[in-house]
């Protein structure tokens, strides 16, 4: 089966944005030829799940060219219908657990979820993440976009791996524990 993997940054006290959708925090860590293990974490990913906000925000500092690439299908979550689908970009209404169910069931390689904050946490209250990789910003924001809300269900992680780099990020590597 296909395997659902975040892998994502966050402040210290838990942020993976300041207010304002603002991710200027995480240059604190940027070091030239750094990439954290993002390019080896994604050669087994020909797919990525996105929320809207995070999508139109990196399209609008990055271009439509960070995520059409012909690389990866692209599914962007949300409750807009009347966006229009390119070649690798399909955006998607009809919740994230249903695109889960429907990825799982054609044959690929593993399923990235780039964020955002709402987008993980439905996958989260499904218990449809079998992997986490969180890499620590060293700053305490106090406020922002959370990345672990309310409303879910208690999940038992494995600890895969842990790093810390001379920048200061730490990652966090946990797999979901097999249920008995």
């Amino acid at each position: 089966m296909r395997k659902v993997s975040l892998f994502i940054a966050m402040s210290l006290d838990g942020y993976i944005a300041k207010p304002n959708d603002d991710l200027s925090f995480l240059s604190l860590v940027e070091k030239e030829g750094e990439d954290y293990g993002y390019t080896t974490f994604t050669k087994n990913v020909d797919t990525v799940i996105i929320g809207r906000k995070t999508f139109d925000w990196v399209v609008r500092e990055l271009g439509t060219a960070h995520y059409d690439t012909g690389e990866r299908s692209v599914y962007v979550v949300t409750s807009d219908k009347s966006r229009v689908n390119t070649e690798h970009i399909t955006f998607y209404a009809d919740g994230v657990a249903n695109l889960i169910k429907e990825l799982r069931q054609v044959e690929g390689n593993d399923i990235y979820c780039d964020g955002g904050a709402e987008v993980i946490n439905e996958l989260l209250k499904h218990d449809l993440i079998d992997e986490m990789i969180i890499s620590i910003i060293p700053v305490l924001l106090g406020d922002g976009t959370r990345l672990f809300k309310d409303g879910r269900g208690e999940q038992i992680l494995e600890l895969v791996e842990a790093k810390s780099f001379s920048t200061g990020l730490t990652q966090v590597h946990y797999k979901r524990k097999d249920k008995k």
